[in-house]
């Protein structure tokens, strides 16, 4: 252990879809990153393609020791932090691959997964997601009740992050451990349907959990580019209502995964998947100004601590939103 990770604190990342390169891996521990949610699994991969996906993960960490480390336990986050490698956590942000039958949801454990979201932006059998709004949400379904004592009977933490808010309202009031927003911001701050209401941010910390504050720039502001100050905003509003023990850092920052322009303009461009997503932000929203000013990559995380000192935030409560929370609602929920 270096004189420099003995000081250096811990940091989680509560959303990351990078790719898994040396360089992106780098970026990420100059960005003073310990460890992060890693999404393994795309959110449309049935079941083939899934494990196809979680493999190519594992290989792609496997092949940088030096860098990077598969972690299923809260000692394991510590011991790659220890080490100046970033702690991976298997998650997938959609659980089609076990609508077959929720029992395979072992499997995944056993294949180190830690993190699931029972649904993305889509409807599937166990809820709806963000982009239904309305009376178009119908809330949890009788699968996903199941879905929900699958996991947590086997310790795999709920992420309610793309839900619908009668799906995540739902999964909350029938939750008998903590459940995270592990990416989301507050709807109160940017009225986006990925966002969440002040009702929910309650309702999460009810569980003793926590939300993730996240640097997606169409879920921080849609009238102008976001900078961070927009996003501090966010951040403390989520502590104002749900409580500095129940809110985190998400960067959900899609670098270096080979995405082109007319990729990005297909899926998440003005006129991409989701309309009532990005397709409401102003003409500032362009492939070139898609990122919150001040957070167009991981490296850059260390300005986010420096904007909450600003603010008057407490280096003690810096630490909870850095690390200390994330911990706190791990240890509660997984099993070895």
């Amino acid at each position: 252990m270096s004189a420099e990770t003995k000081t250096r604190p811990i940091v989680i990342d509560g959303l990351n879809c990078a790719g898994v390169t040396p360089g992106q891996l780098k970026r990420t521990l100059e960005g003073g990153i310990s460890a992060m949610n890693l999404t393994a699994i795309r959110p449309g991969a049935h079941l083939h393609d899934a494990l196809l996906q979680l493999e190519d993960a594992r290989r792609a960490i496997e092949a940088v020791p030096e860098l990077a480390t598969v972690v299923t336990t809260v000692d394991q986050i510590v011991a790659a932090h220890d080490k100046g490698v970033v702690g991976i956590i298997l998650g997938a942000q959609n659980t089609l691959m076990v609508e077959p039958d929720v029992k395979l949801l072992a499997s995944f454990h056993a294949l180190g997964m830690r993190i699931i979201q029972p649904t993305y932006n889509e409807r599937n059998a166990f809820g709806y997601g963000a982009s239904f709004t309305d009376m178009g949400d119908r809330g949890i379904t009788e699968a996903g009740r199941m879905w929900l004592d699958a996991m947590e009977d086997f310790g795999i933490l709920v992420d309610l992050s793309h839900c619908g808010h009668r799906t995540s309202l739902d999964y909350l009031a029938a939750a008998k451990r903590p459940l995270v927003f592990s990416h989301a911001n507050a709807y109160a701050v940017c009225p986006s349907p990925r966002n969440k209401t002040d009702e929910m941010i309650r309702g999460v910390a009810k569980t003793g959990g926590l939300i993730g504050a996240v640097t997606w720039a169409p879920v921080v502001r849609w009238d102008q580019r976001p900078t961070l100050d927009d996003y501090l905003d966010h951040l403390d509003h989520l502590v104002k209502v749900g409580g500095i023990e129940h809110v985190a850092f998400a960067s959900d920052l899609p670098e270096d995964i080979g995405q082109t322009k007319a990729d990005w303009q297909k899926m998440w461009g003005p006129n991409g998947l989701y309309p009532n997503v990005t397709g409401v932000l102003g003409d500032w929203y362009t492939y070139e100004d898609r990122s919150t000013e001040g957070m167009e990559t991981i490296s850059k995380t260390p300005l986010v601590w420096d904007r909450m000192r600003a603010r008057g935030y407490h280096e003690s409560d810096i630490e909870k939103v850095m690390s200390g929370n994330w911990l706190r609602v791990l240890g509660d929920v997984w099993k070895n």
